[in-house]
């Protein structure tokens, strides 16, 4: 096989890991270019909370979906599906491996796995909306335990519910029909980077520490003038949103580094979970020696 012929390459697992690293070690041995899969990486202005490499240090890779949306816009899966898919293709026209990068494990699961997103109606969602505004939520989680009893036994909170039941509406089809099966949409090899977790921690406190020493709360105030509160997917950020509050002296420099920590924590522990799940992922220790090599016995 030869490496234009590989599979898509992802590289993925908990922040803080050192993906993109090693993303770029493989795209210099492969013959590759990079795709980026992690979802607040697509926002421009979003650089030192989101850990966005520089251009100065991608190793003279290309990296594509960097730097695609305003910090007033809503990701979208469904867009990224059809985004990264394109670039994978064009990659290969190209003669290049695509290697994909990022933590965002739905968006990594849209890329690579065959799935049909449920369709959207944002005229239904209001009317769903506004419904349970005035007459409580009971009705709705009746009408939605008759159509999709799989999804109304998960006991969603009430955004999902009323999702479910929009779907529903405009589909036919019950929401959990919708679920993907672990199957990839074209040949795919996961590799994934996971720390033993009291070195995970530790690297991610020095993570945060070293944004902040690198001008975080400067970036965020910049955002703000921007439009940052607006937009519903960057504002609710992890480091973004308590340095917005640390910025509105609600809290301290010193409380916004620590609830980020802790936020970051949370999260990785997420994503590990999320990750875990997919037999499909082979791990490996970003410390151990020789991880471009033994990274590359994983490609075959």
């Amino acid at each position: 096989m030869t490496n234009s012929n590989l599979p898509v390459i992802a590289v993925v697992g908990p922040t803080g890991t050192g993906k993109s690293d090693l993303a770029i070690s493989l795209a210099q041995e492969l013959g590759g270019e990079i795709v980026n899969s992690d979802a607040l990486q697509f926002y421009r202005g979003m650089d030192i909370g989101t850990a966005k490499l520089p251009i100065n240090e991608r190793g003279g890779i290309a990296h594509h979906l960097l730097d695609t949306m305003s910090i007033r816009e809503e990701a979208s899966v469904a867009a990224f599906q059809a985004q990264a898919r394109e670039q994978f293709a064009q990659i290969r026209a190209r003669g290049k491996v695509p290697v994909m990068v990022g933590g965002s494990g739905l968006y990594v699961r849209a890329a690579l796995d065959v799935i049909d997103f449920p369709p959207t109606d944002p005229d239904a969602r209001r009317r769903l909306e506004a419904e349970v505004e005035a007459e409580g939520d009971g009705s709705l989680r009746r009408r939605l335990a008759e159509v999709d009893p799989v999804s109304a036994g998960r006991n969603l909170d009430l955004r999902r519910a009323i999702r479910a039941l929009e779907v529903y509406e405009i589909s036919g089809r019950a929401f959990s029909s919708f679920m993907p099966q672990r199957e990839y949409f074209a040949p795919a090899i996961q590799i994934g980077l996971n720390y033993e977790r009291q070195a995970l921690h530790a690297a991610l406190e020095n993570r945060v520490h070293k944004m902040d020493s690198m001008g975080l709360a400067e970036e965020v105030a910049g955002l703000l003038e921007q439009g940052l509160r607006e937009g519903k997917t960057a504002s609710r950020a992890i480091g973004y949103q308590q340095y917005i509050d640390y910025l509105d002296s609600q809290i301290t420099r010193a409380e916004a580094i620590e609830q980020t920590v802790i936020a970051t924590r949370k999260f990785a522990r997420r994503q590990i979970t999320w990750f875990n799940a997919d037999a499909r992922v082979s791990w490996l220790d970003p410390t151990e020696p020789d991880l471009l090599e033994k990274a590359l016995k994983i490609i075959g």
